[in-house]
């Protein structure tokens, strides 16, 4: 029972926001718009000044709450992959160990992220869009290694870490448990988008074809 979440919150690092969002209404309509927004135009195109239009506050009232986009994009993925992790943990702490506990896993990432989970009505489906294409430019920067030192990327880790557990559970003689985990979440967001824009690039254009995909790759991989 020790691996279950504190009163199942997403405990998102505060050094990511200037005010919580969750606190106000404001905040809470920041969050959600700021989604609405980002799956349209992408991170590149998405300001401050659209998202202030959109809401109908100013510019400065958004800068009360994050510090810059990319600041905002960091709490968004923190959001889903907690989301995912609360998920993960209500529906396979009572598993028995095997390739059936990894392969819930699996779905759950492939899975829309709930909103009952959060205390923002979020469309789970555009996050979900917004990590497919932006989840890479997260950590693809030259200041990656002092937002891992703060912590900003913990509950993404934590969750690695979880699938990390159950993959030694299958086979403990496997000595590449941290690659497999992590090769599995980033694939449940790259296939997706190989899907969308690279179709030839990619076997799975559905849930079904991606989940018999790891199963396949998983259960060939992990015999003893």
């Amino acid at each position: 029972m020790h691996n279950l979440l504190p009163n199942l919150k997403i405990d998102i690092n505060s050094s990511l926001y200037l005010k919580d969002p969750e606190s106000s209404p404001l905040g809470r309509n920041i969050v959600k718009n700021s989604i609405d927004l980002i799956d349209i135009h992408g991170i590149e195109e998405f300001n401050f000044k659209k998202l202030a239009l959109e809401i109908g506050s100013t510019e400065s009232s958004v800068y009360r709450y994050f510090e810059n986009k990319h600041k905002l994009l960091l709490y968004l993925s923190t959001l889903y992959w907690g989301i995912l992790e609360i998920e993960f943990v209500l529906q396979t702490t009572n598993m028995k160990p095997g390739i059936d506990k990894l392969m819930k896993a699996v779905d759950i990432l492939f899975s829309i992220p709930e909103s009952q989970h959060s205390s923002y009505k979020l469309d789970g489906k555009k996050l979900r869009h917004i990590l497919n294409s932006e989840f890479v430019k997260v950590y693809h920067n030259k200041q990656v290694d002092e937002q891992n030192k703060a912590g900003y990327f913990s509950i993404y880790k934590r969750l690695a870490s979880r699938i990390s557990t159950i993959i030694l559970e299958v086979n403990p003689d496997y000595l590449y448990r941290n690659s497999l985990s992590s090769l599995v979440m980033e694939g449940s967001l790259n296939q997706y988008f190989l899907s969308e824009h690279f179709e030839n690039l990619t076997d799975c254009h559905s849930k079904a074809n991606l989940y018999l995909f790891y199963k396949d790759l998983l259960t060939n991989t992990l015999k003893r």
